[in-house]
């Protein structure tokens, strides 16, 4: 055996490559455009540890060479995803411009997860970009998603981040990186909008099948007993997305979080997050709030973005209109019918969410007015969306941010409620479980950014030791629950690219 797949073997490798076996209109075969000097800037331990790798064997230069592409795992088919998308509400084509996905790691449970190399070089799909990823994007990537996995919320996760050697051309010349992303898949809305567009109706049909019994194996199983077509499992797939997205979108909108940028190619199919370009989560609390410097109309606002995952969804429903039924309008009634579950999967995810927020056990007709009042007295008093619930969870509702009568009152009907279940314990075990006292403070991420850029990492460690269980109310979080000091300059994100 080789030193190189040696290495790879010792490191814990065990590499499929299934996407590599769908037709080659979907994917350009492309290997990672070697870097200068790849240093290892961040390893995330126990994931490698759950995936199955060595962290030890990952932490040295072997694992710096492999995270930059330099060397590729034993199995390893190297490629660019093409896919399309509505960026903003216009189609373009699209694929990956700075990434390769290596292929599918077969976790000791049994999983195949993603590994993807991003800022790994040029593609075909570059569209006149350098292919290049700057270190601040990468390691705010790796703090966010990282936090939303320590919130229960369903996400890629990052598994390192490396250092290149060399500069890349932004607004400055900045630090060049690499970030290692681990996913259920890169399958998004635009990959079928690419293939639906691009690609004949077979590959968009294989496309689908490799979709369901990756993503919903369980409904892959049953489509084959009951022995439905191709129409039956890409109306099982749409609906499957649609329920995944639902449940995805009310966890967000639940912890304040803003994606930012959710055009088409940013929606999986799996029904995880994925990039974290300019993401943030709330300080106050509005529904108008945007932070991406880009999103000039709001379009990608806080309050918006349930109504976005519909539309974006809608296009994924238009792009297996083929599959679906050979007659167009049978096609778009059950096109329809699987769209129409959004709002109500959607609606009730999220107050059964709410409830949970403000420790109601079971259910009564005026919950949702009473979630609706708070949150309008918190949008009229500018609170902190995270702090209130954090305060209310404490029983210290003088510390909410809110006052006045209207508070007051609000206050006793909560009280009531809670009351005439008559389980204060279990409303508050409910409570603690439900509010995070910790989420990714914007201010808090970026001085974890600029301490990473001067080579110190310890101050984005220790913020990733408070963001690990945000539900643990512990003394040492307590620093980390501090919104940033008024008299600042509103927050704006970039894409980073």
């Amino acid at each position: 055996m080789s030193e190189k797949k040696a290495s790879a073997a010792s490191s814990g490798w065990n590499l499929e490559s299934s996407y590599a076996r769908l037709p080659e209109t979907l994917f350009t075969r492309q290997n990672p455009i070697p870097v200068r000097a790849p240093a290892l800037a961040v390893l995330n331990r126990p994931l490698a540890a759950e995936m199955g790798l060595d962290p030890e064997a990952l932490a040295g230069a072997d694992g710096a060479e492999t995270f930059a592409g330099n060397r590729l795992p034993d199995g390893a088919e190297p490629l660019a995803q093409a896919y399309a998308g509505h960026q903003f509400g216009y189609f373009n084509r699209l694929g990956d411009g700075r990434a390769v996905l290596l292929g599918e790691q077969r976790t000791p449970s049994g999983e195949l997860r993603d590994i993807q190399l991003k800022g790994s070089g040029r593609t075909p799909y570059s569209r006149g970009g350098d292919g290049r990823a700057a270190l601040g994007p990468m390691l705010r990537e790796y703090i966010i998603s990282e936090a939303m996995h320590g919130l229960g919320i369903p996400t890629t996760r990052s598994l390192a981040v490396v250092t290149t050697g060399e500069r890349i051309v932004r607004e400055t010349l900045e630090t060049g990186a690499i970030l290692t992303r681990v996913a259920a898949s890169h399958l998004r809305v635009g990959t079928f909008q690419f293939a639906a567009q691009w690609g004949s109706e077979d590959e968009l049909r294989q496309l689908a099948d490799y979709a369901l019994r990756r993503h919903d194996p369980q409904g892959w199983s049953e489509a084959e007993a009951a022995g439905a077509d191709g129409s039956g499992r890409a109306l099982r797939l749409l609906q499957g997305t649609v329920l995944r997205q639902a449940s995805l979108l009310a966890s967000w909108q639940l912890v304040g979080f803003v994606h930012g940028v959710m055009n088409t190619d940013n929606m999986t199919i799996s029904g995880e997050t994925i990039d974290y370009g300019p993401c943030a989560f709330l300080d106050r609390f509005d529904p108008a709030t945007v932070f991406s410097s880009i999103d000039s109309q709001g379009r990608y606002a806080y309050g918006n973005q349930p109504y976005i995952a519909a539309w974006n969804l809608a296009r994924l429903a238009e792009s297996l209109l083929p599959l679906l039924h050979e007659d167009q309008e049978q096609a778009l009634e059950l096109a329809e019918g699987a769209l129409a579950a959004f709002e109500g999967a959607y609606h009730g995810r999220w107050l059964e969410g709410m409830r949970g927020k403000l420790g109601l056990l079971g259910e009564e007709e005026g919950d949702e007015e009473l979630v609706s009042g708070l949150l309008r007295l918190m949008q009229e008093q500018g609170a902190d969306y995270t702090n209130a619930f954090r305060a209310l969870t404490l029983g210290q509702t003088a510390e909410a941010g809110l006052c006045g009568e209207a508070y007051e009152d609000w206050l006793r009907s909560w009280s009531g409620r809670r009351a005439r279940h008559g389980e204060a314990a279990a409303s508050e075990s409910l409570m603690r479980r439900s509010n995070p006292s910790v989420i990714p403070r914007n201010h808090r991420v970026e001085e974890a950014l600029a301490a990473a850029e001067t080579g110190d990492f310890g101050v984005m460690e220790r913020l990733l030791a408070a963001l690990a269980d945000p539900y643990a109310y512990s003394a040492e979080q307590e620093e980390y629950a501090a919104p940033a000091p008024e008299g600042g300059l509103p927050y704006r994100t970039f894409c980073g690219t």
